[in-house]
C-alpha cells in the first residue's frame, strides 16, 4: 500500500467575514480507509467537505488528492477531479422531477457517457447493490419512503464506481433501524468498491459503524483523531462530552435565556 494519503488537508483555513469557520484543519485519509469526522452543528464539517470538492476555496492551507495539490483547480481540471468522487448528500437530495433510474444515472446522462438504455441498466444494477428491486427504477422519489430515498441516493453515489465517496450526515431523518440498514450498506458498498470514504456526522451510532478512524472537529480545529474502537475511551474531554451527550463539559452551547 502506498504511503501517500488519498486525501490530505494541511492548515486549511476558511473565513466568512470576521468569522473563522476552519482554523487550520490538518487531516489525512489513507487509501481505502473510512474516516468519520464528528462534531456538533455549525462546527465547520460541511464547509470542510465543500473545500475539498472545490465548491469553496480555502483562505489558507492546502488540499491534496493522491499527493497532488487540488486547492486552486479550475475549469476542466476541477471537473476531471470531481469525476473521481461520489457523494451522498444530507437528506438524499434526489431530483423530484426525475424517476429513480434517471436520478441514479444522472451523471452519465448529463455528461453524455450513457445512452438511455445503458443508463437504465446501470441504475437497476446499482439499485440491486443497495437492496432495491428493478420495479423501483420507474418510480418517482415522492413515491418512496425516507429509507428508500436514502438507498437511491446511495446508489447514485456509487453509480460511477468512484475512488472517493463523501457521506454528509448519511442517517439524518431516519429511524434507528433504517439508519443501521444504511450504515451497513455504506460499509458493504465502500468495501466492495475499495473506495476511500470521508463522512461527517453527529450520529455516534453511525460513526461507530462505518468508521475505521474518527476525528473530532471543534471550533474549526481537529481536537482528536484515533481508531474508531478508541472513541469511547479517547481521554479527550471534548470527545468524551460529545460521545456521551452531556451538557456539562468544555463544549459550550449557546442557550437563549428569557
Amino acid at each position: 500500500m502506498t504511503d501517500t494519503p488519498k486525501i490530505a488537508l494541511e492548515g486549511v483555513v476558511k473565513r466568512f467575514g470576521a468569522k473563522t469557520v476552519l482554523d487550520g484543519v490538518d487531516i489525512q485519509v489513507a487509501p481505502g480507509q473510512s474516516l468519520v469526522v464528528i462534531g456538533g452543528s455549525g462546527t465547520g464539517k460541511s464547509v470542510m467537505l465543500k473545500c475539498i470538492l472545490g465548491i469553496m476555496e480555502p483562505d489558507a492551507g492546502s488540499i491534496r488528492i493522491d499527493g497532488v495539490d487540488t486547492t486552486h483547480l479550475r475549469g476542466a481540471e476541477r471537473t476531471d477531479l470531481l469525476r473521481r468522487f461520489g457523494m451522498l448528500f444530507q437528506g438524499g437530495a434526489l431530483f423530484d422531477s426525475l424517476p429513480v433510474w434517471r436520478n441514479v444515472a444522472f451523471r452519465g446522462l448529463q455528461e453524455g457517457t450513457l445512452n438511455r438504455a445503458r443508463a437504465r441498466d446501470l441504475a437497476v444494477a446499482k439499485l440491486s447493490e443497495v437492496g432495491l428491486g428493478a420495479d423501483v427504477a420507474d418510480l418517482m422519489p415522492v413515491e418512496l419512503s425516507g429509507g428508500m430515498q436514502k438507498r437511491v441516493a446511495l446508489a447514485r453515489a456509487i453509480a460511477t464506481d468512484p475512488e472517493i465517496i463523501f457521506f454528509d450526515e448519511p442517517t439524518t431523518g431516519l429511524d434507528p433501524i433504517m439508519a443501521d440498514v444504511i450504515n451497513d450498506l455504506i460499509v458493504t458498498c465502500t468495501r466492495h468498491l475499495g473506495a476511500t470514504a470521508l463522512s461527517i456526522t453527529h450520529d455516534m451510532a453511525s460513526a461507530r459503524k462505518i468508521a475505521d478512524r474518527v476525528a473530532m472537529l471543534y471550533q474549526g480545529r481537529i481536537v482528536w483523531e484515533g481508531p474508531a474502537a478508541e472513541v469511547d475511551r479517547s481521554g479527550n474531554a471534548f470527545v468524551d462530552q460529545f460521545v456521551h451527550g452531556r451538557a456539562d463539559g468544555p463544549i459550550a452551547m449557546a442557550v437563549a435565556r428569557g
